[in-house]
């Protein structure tokens, strides 16, 4: 990375970590970016998304840190783009109800993906065996965690039951607390876990899961089939709320008014 910084030293530097950039740093947290796609778009919703669209602000960028650092992505990082940072007169006009009803599904869909990718992840980690000692274990737990960006880091954490107090809290050094307290057969999970998660950021993230299910005799179809079956469930019982009337509340009779004798 840093022989490509030094050859080009006005390419940006951006993380994929989200949240305020350390002080003095002049690296670009995800939040203050949009990554340019570079497939072509699959249907009207990616069209319509930012990340699929070009600007005369789009530049090269490198990733300074995380399991993707040293890559190249294009990138427009420029708040003033109407394209990628629209402001609110600039934002289009609100979507029609097919597109928003085909927006709700895909990101259903994707949640529905997502769940499933942790759920099996997770129980990929249960079925892993004790074989290493606690000191090698976590030797190398700990330097894959390192390795892992912020986000990835946290759904492994919260699986554990690892979460912040305070925004200003570090997950990384919460979660490396949490290590050291931790059972050999726990470590043993963390650490398939984590390569599983180190992988998947340069692959397909369902082969690799797939995969590792494969080798330690996970059911992903089960796993899948209850995620859905609870989503289904929320979104019943969502739909039941909203279709409950209000009752109004009643009005409140007045006073008769008292007549003034002459």
């Amino acid at each position: 990375m840093k022989q490509t910084v030094a050859a080009k030293p006005k390419l940006v530097q951006i993380t994929t970590a989200y949240g305020k950039p350390a002080e003095g740093s002049t690296v670009i947290p995800r939040n203050q970016y949009v990554e340019i796609r570079q497939e072509k778009p699959k249907n009207k919703y990616q069209q319509d998304a930012p990340e699929f669209k070009t600007c005369k602000y789009v530049t090269e960028a490198i990733v300074a840190d995380g399991s993707e650092k040293g890559e190249l992505r294009k990138v427009c990082a420029n708040p003033d783009c109407p394209v990628h940072h629209p402001n609110k007169q600039q934002r289009r006009a609100e979507p029609d109800a097919a597109t928003k009803a085909a927006q709700e599904k895909q990101r259903r869909e994707e949640a529905i993906a997502n769940t499933t990718g942790i759920r099996v992840l997770a129980a990929i980690a249960d079925a892993v065996p004790v074989r290493l000692m606690k000191r090698d274990l976590l030797f190398v737990v700990e330097r894959l965690a390192g390795l892992v960006d912020e986000r990835r880091l946290e759904f492994v954490a919260r699986q554990r039951g690892i979460k912040r107090e305070k925004d200003s809290d570090s997950i990384a050094k919460l979660f490396a607390a949490n290590l050291r307290r931790a059972e050999e057969s726990v470590l043993g999970g963390v650490l398939v876990e984590l390569t599983i998660l180190l992988i998947a950021a340069r692959q397909q993230t369902a082969q690799v899961l797939n995969e590792a299910a494969a080798l330690y005799k996970v059911d992903t179809d089960a796993i899948a089939a209850k995620v859905k079956q609870e989503f289904a469930a929320k979104e019943k019982a969502k739909s039941a709320k909203k279709a409950v009337p209000k009752t109004p509340a009643k009005a409140q009779s007045k006073p008769a008014k008292k007549t003034v004798a002459a």
